[in-house]
């Protein structure tokens, strides 16, 4: 029986990645004094945003940081809810006694940041964000399941990234590989053959519908 969904974030309840690179890219291009590609950015991907930060300026990490931290709650806009029928899916899985649960490689400050923006911050019992030093989201699984005292294979975890079904195997976690942003390759996807994978969230919402308790 499926008793908890732990979400990840950025691509997978709302379309914020376009938000974090205009974020990143108007922060590290003044303090490194040079132009930075959108690659050079997502290469850096893995780590939270500090560790981005580390990876392309690190001699200035700790004024990046808060520059960019400021310009993400200031282009906010760009992003101002989540994808259209996902606070209905979180409802939907709150109504069926489901936990709900967010394991994200955000660092914690800007998760809140988009949280509060998107008014979603109440669905979610506990929320893991992300480590300058690197990825933690098997970590971080691991440690939504022992808080919530559920175990592996009545829990799923929903993300969009071929990082995050490795991650959930490594957990021992089903993975839904959510494909329905822009920035999603769905085709990447498909071929670490996820346990399921979502084109759009009417898909998802169905699915939970059948497989959530009644």
């Amino acid at each position: 029986m499926l008793k908890c969904l732990i979400f990840d974030l950025d691509g997978t309840i709302g379309n914020t990645l376009p938000l974090c690179i205009a974020a990143f890219r108007k922060s590290i291009e003044p303090l490194a004094g040079r132009s930075v590609s959108d690659q050079e950015i997502i290469d850096t991907f893995g780590p939270s945003e500090e560790g981005t930060i580390r990876a392309l300026i690190p001699e200035h990490e700790e004024r990046g940081v808060e520059d960019y931290l400021a310009h993400y709650r200031g282009l906010h806009a760009m992003c101002e809810a989540p994808f259209d029928g996902m606070k209905e899916i979180l409802e939907l899985a709150r109504s069926r006694g489901a936990r709900l649960a967010m394991v994200t490689g955000k660092g914690a400050r800007s998760a809140v940041i988009t949280l509060d923006v998107f008014g979603i911050r109440e669905f979610f019992e506990i929320v893991e964000t992300g480590s300058p030093d690197g990825p933690r989201k098997v970590q971080g699984i691991g440690n939504v399941l022992k808080s919530l005292e559920i175990a592996p294979e009545e829990s799923l975890y929903i993300g969009d990234t071929p990082s995050d079904i490795v991650s959930s195997r490594e957990a021992g976690v089903p993975i839904a590989a959510a494909a329905w942003a822009e920035t999603a390759e769905p085709e990447r996807l498909r071929e670490l053959e996820p346990d399921e994978m979502f084109t759009d969230l009417e898909q998802f919402k169905a699915y939970l519908e059948k497989v959530l308790p009644q």
